[in-house]
């Protein structure tokens, strides 16, 4: 009988802390859509947020579509933070509808619009990849502390002092990227995508970036477009171009096709991150190892 009682203590005593700990982890919870957003939040926040971000590995956000588990995580969410400038497009109409009753950031739109790069097909609108100008996304990573900081106020200090080590550890990775680039002779210094998703870094790098489709992977590409593209590396003398771990390698194996029946062979020089980073746990699954592990790809294809 005693042993049934204590079995009966110890499981009301679990099922006590599971309750506790449930509760607990609603406390200062932050949703954040992408990886890079998500890595920003973390190190800022330290151990005083839970953080949970949207969209993994692999992941288009262009064409993304919450779940129904996504829905739950934002309503349970105390604050939220999302790229914007189009880049969440399906999502849209809910972080509207979350802003009216909690804290929702779209970190881009935070951002001087002289400062942002226009699409090309539609000047109202701005290119959302703002991440791969380090600059920027120095900007950005202000703009989340500044914001968690009026969101928990208790934690401030704390949220400052992190803030201000990764904005160090930023300016040594755009010293880094710098040099490494100089690696690469001028006239090679081409990089050529799958989507205009690296044009910031092309900007702040002094690298001229060609994509097959347009800023969105939405976009629609056709035979003509494959044909150009082939026109462009055979006329340049371009060796490699780069796959995305975000986006299909169909239509890059298509402009490689393309070239070799033209006598010019082109190899593929790695896959890039674009749209999302790496696999949590990982090197590249933060934003200072995808940035490095990009420029390292690149310049060690091109030089």
């Amino acid at each position: 009988m005693k042993r049934f009682l204590a079995i009966i203590g110890l499981t009301l005593l679990l099922a006590a802390c599971g309750n506790e700990g449930e509760e607990g982890a609603k406390e200062r919870n932050v949703v954040a859509t992408t990886g890079q957003i998500g890595d920003a939040i973390k190190i800022i926040g330290g151990e005083h947020l839970q953080v949970t971000t949207l969209m993994g590995p692999g992941v288009d956000p262009h064409l993304y579509k919450a779940t129904q588990s996504d829905l739950t995580k934002l309503d349970r969410a105390e604050a939220i933070f999302y790229n914007g400038l189009h880049l969440e497009g399906q999502m849209q109409d809910i972080f509207d509808q979350m802003a009216e009753e909690k804290t929702v950031l779209a970190v881009g739109e935070q951002l001087d619009k002289s400062a942002l790069l226009a699409d090309e097909e539609d000047v109202a609108l701005h290119d959302p990849h703002i991440w791969f100008d380090i600059d920027l996304w120095k900007e950005v990573v202000a703009s989340i502390s500044h914001t968690l900081a009026e969101e928990y106020p208790a934690y401030k200090d704390d949220f400052k002092a992190n803030e201000e080590a990764y904005l160090a550890q930023l300016d040594e990775l755009k010293k880094y990227a710098t040099n490494r680039i100089e690696e690469i002779p001028a006239s090679q210094r081409i990089l050529v995508t799958a989507h205009d998703a690296f044009n910031y870094f092309g900007e702040s790098l002094r690298f001229e970036v060609r994509g097959l489709q347009g800023l969105s992977t939405d976009a629609e590409y056709g035979v003509k477009d494959v044909q150009n593209m082939v026109n462009y590396l055979v006329e340049n003398n371009i060796k490699a171009i780069f796959i995305e771990s975000s986006v299909s390698d169909k239509a890059l194996k298509a402009v490689i096709e393309g070239a070799k029946e033209k006598g010019h062979d082109v190899r593929i020089g790695g896959e890039l991150f674009s749209d999302a980073m790496g696999a949590e746990g990982t090197e590249e699954g933060t934003y200072l190892g995808m940035y490095k592990y990009n420029i390292d790809t690149i310049v060690d294809a091109l030089k």
